[in-house]
């Protein structure tokens, strides 16, 4: 019984946690380590409490940011998706051109998007946008790509526009891998959206860590780090319990073959 809870999908994510931040705590209690180096869980809270202030301030700054490119991100990639999974020329065509641009470190663009559009928040869309679209297009193109030859036929022989072939069977298939892009996509545009503080903005989490860094205040670099892997879990589990609800059935095929093994 004691086995089954600690293994349970709500407690086992908390119970890695809590020895991680143990282990944490041992390893800088062991080796006296000072908080420039590797601050320990303790001052990393406190320095959450302190700064709670302004990394409020720059959290809602870096959320708007990557929450505004991860829209249009999804909405663009989703679009090229939906044209390149429909046609098996144009899937061939750009298939291997998304993998190579998805292969591109964004870190590397960012100077080029300062030069464009001078330095901000604009920089920062644009690396959250360029982040999430491409995952988002080959999942989706993927997904509407292998629908079964033999489908499209009986559909075809029934009367099936291509229009609805792509509504009544491509969509409702790809819908697992539409939202497995998702959950990859936020978390990239968020580190897209940091990446790009860092570099050419004023305000922001990236920007509180990189100021933060340059003053040795550690424990508020880690803090800032928190702060973004609190906001990337959060819509991670938002768009895996819509996954749940919407893709009901490829959840309980995950679950039937963990059981099984």
């Amino acid at each position: 019984m004691i086995y089954s809870f600690l293994t349970s999908r709500t407690m086992a994510p908390a119970v890695v946690v809590i020895v991680v931040l143990i282990l944490w705590q041992v390893i800088h209690g062991l080796f006296n380590l000072p908080s420039y180096i590797l601050p320990s869980p303790f001052e990393v809270a406190e320095a959450l409490y302190n700064f709670r202030g302004p990394i409020a301030l720059h959290a809602a700054s870096t959320l708007t940011t990557t929450m505004l490119g991860f829209a249009v991100g999804v909405t663009f990639g989703a679009t090229i998706g939906v044209g390149i999974g429909t046609s098996r020329t144009l899937y061939n065509a750009f298939n291997p051109l998304m993998i190579a641009f998805n292969t591109v470190p964004k870190v590397a663009i960012v100077p080029i998007l300062v030069v464009w559009f001078g330095t901000g928040a604009v920089p920062a869309v644009m690396t959250a946008v360029l982040s999430s679209f491409v995952p988002v297009a080959i999942n989706l193109a993927t997904g509407l790509a292998t629908i079964e030859p033999e489908m499209r036929d009986v559909l075809r022989a029934v009367g099936a526009r291509p229009r609805d072939i792509l509504f009544k069977v491509g969509l409702p298939h790809s819908a697992p891998y539409f939202f497995a892009a998702l959950k990859i996509s936020i978390a990239l545009a968020f580190v897209g959206t940091v990446i790009s503080e860092t570099i050419a903005s004023d305000w922001g989490i990236g920007y509180l860590m990189i100021s933060a860094s340059s003053r040795f205040q550690v424990p508020l670099v880690f803090a800032g780090l928190f702060v973004v892997s609190v906001m990337g879990i959060s819509f991670y589990a938002i768009f895996a319990t819509l996954e749940s609800y919407l893709t009901g059935w490829t959840a309980r095929a995950r679950e039937a073959t963990f059981a099984g093994g």
